[in-house]
């Protein structure tokens, strides 16, 4: 299948419709419990040909061992250093072990989200994402878009790192009540050490492109984070849908964790790889805002999540923002060395104003964003 042909049954731009509304008497648009007894999945929900191709081939991206970077060891760090940058030159995705990250808590993620997903559904609907917001549950993305619907539940929150109030506990406390104030500090600890890693692995970014070692984390020092929960129901007819449509994050760096189904597919060499899932590693990937961070240097890649038909897949998602007013620019000196500048100047919120908004991600956000940004641009 050819990356054109999937850019055009998958690129659009399109104005977001408000939320969803129960259909008829069947429930509402996703209820999965109900949905799994029909022969048929509702039309909304079907994708085209050219996005369901499906493979078996599996993506060799690089296991990087963290160890001997974080403990400052030179022949571990040259190593490291010289495998991300490989992997983000070619797709951008790549793999960590002995990253700091406790597997206990990152078991207690999967247990505590769990419980909010298998909440009543009118409860789940009380604290559903509002119309232009990244916070709260969703069901198939149905707040946001008519077609190509994602077969999977969301729950997603902000974290901004700089706080040292316990905002992440304060936000299930006060949107899903007392009793899951358990569940708060449980993510409210799980992105500390997701900021942690992800200052780690700016570092690494850092060394490799031959910039100064800290400046992309002073740069994301102040940042506002994203955290998503996704949970993918079985489907009897996972052959016309998708977890994940195609598409490219708009964000900086995703830190990703999913059980061991699996069902992360990478678009490279104009085929479908999968992502192989490790109980001790996290997935990385760059986005589209540390493409432009980076001076185009490293890729944004196209990637997607299949779902399954006999077993639930869950996977916990951590999403690296900068501050919404920081202006994103490359390193003067990597563009000296490199130049010219591939993409103009723009701020985190117009950007996450443009995909929450105006746009569904795939892969062209970028341009489509800096057209929309500056129309008589040249970029």
């Amino acid at each position: 299948m050819s990356l054109s042909l999937l850019m055009d049954s998958s690129s659009s731009t399109l104005l977001l419709r408000p939320s969803m509304e129960p259909r008829d008497e069947n429930g509402v648009l996703f209820d999965s419990s109900n949905l799994q007894k029909q022969a048929k999945i509702p039309a909304e929900f079907i994708w085209p040909c050219g996005d369901l191709v499906h493979t078996q081939e599996e993506l060799n991206e690089p296991l990087i061992d963290l160890e001997g970077f974080i403990k400052g060891d030179e022949e571990a760090t040259a190593h490291a250093v010289e495998l991300v940058r490989t992997a983000c030159s070619n797709h951008g995705f790549f793999q960590v072990t002995n990253h700091g990250v406790d597997a206990n808590l990152i078991h207690a993620a999967y247990q505590e989200i769990d419980a909010v997903f298998k909440l009543p559904l009118n409860k789940k609907r009380s604290f559903q994402r509002k119309p232009g917001g990244f916070s709260g549950y969703s069901v198939a993305h149905a707040d946001r878009f008519s077609s190509k619907l994602p077969w999977k539940e969301t729950f997603s929150f902000g974290y901004q790192g700089t706080n040292s109030d316990p905002a992440v506990v304060h936000y299930f406390r006060s949107t899903l009540g007392e009793e899951f104030e358990r569940t708060g500090w449980v993510y409210q600890n799980y992105c500390e050490k997701m900021r942690e890693l992800s200052l780690v692995i700016f570092e690494l970014l850092a060394i490799s492109l031959g910039v100064d070692r800290f400046h992309y984390g002073k740069f994301f020092e102040d940042g506002n984070s994203i955290m998503r929960c996704n949970y993918y129901p079985p489907c009897n007819n996972s052959c016309l849908t998708l977890g994940t449509g195609p598409h490219c994050d708009p964000t900086s760096l995703t830190i990703l964790h999913q059980d061991q189904v699996g069902g992360l597919e990478v678009f490279i060499n104009n085929k479908w790889q999968a992502v192989r899932p490790r109980q001790d590693a996290l997935v990385i990937n760059i986005g589209d805002t540390f493409m432009a961070l980076c001076n185009g240097r490293y890729k944004s890649c196209l990637h997607r999540a299949v779902v399954n038909r006999e077993r639930e897949r869950r996977s916990l998602v951590y999403f690296v923002c900068p501050k919404e007013d920081k202006v994103v620019r490359p390193p003067q000196d990597l563009v000296c060395r490199e130049g010219p500048r591939q993409y103009p100047d723009f701020t985190w919120s117009d950007l996450l104003e443009f995909t929450q908004n105006h746009y569904r991600a795939d892969v062209a956000t970028l341009q489509s964003f800096f057209r929309w940004l500056n129309p008589t641009s040249n970029f």
